[in-house]
């Protein structure tokens, strides 16, 4: 394998934990939301997931990870950006933006009084 493929296999990598993190934060999120349990969880998942919103924001909806492994693989589109089912990562905001939305929802929702805790 050469550098540039090395390279783009260690973005790609990083790119596919990148997303497991943020897909498990939302879940979490969204378990918080739905049981009410409090847990230190939400300390963790719900920062990592504020960041990964304004880098998205920022971005124009698109993660830079994925201009970076177009860069060093010599073009858009000659790899995927991550080592998951392309089908999941086209549809990633369809998937998680409604969860996050609902788990949001959920968390303000109980933390205002509207919904009663465990």
């Amino acid at each position: 394998m050469t550098a540039q493929g090395r390279s783009v296999a260690v973005i790609r990598g990083l790119h596919t934990s990148i997303y497991g993190v943020m897909a498990a934060s939302t879940v979490i999120l969204l378990y918080i939301g739905v049981t009410g349990r409090h847990a230190a969880w939400l300390w963790g998942a719900a920062p990592l997931l504020a960041i990964e919103v304004a880098v998205l924001a920022g971005n124009g909806l698109k993660c830079p990870l994925t201009a970076v492994v177009d860069r060093y693989a010599g073009g858009p589109g000659r790899f995927p950006d991550t080592f998951l089912p392309e089908g999941l990562t086209r549809r990633t905001l369809w998937i998680f933006g409604p969860m996050l939305v609902l788990a949001l929802l959920l968390l303000a929702a109980r933390r205002f009084g509207m919904l009663a805790g465990p």
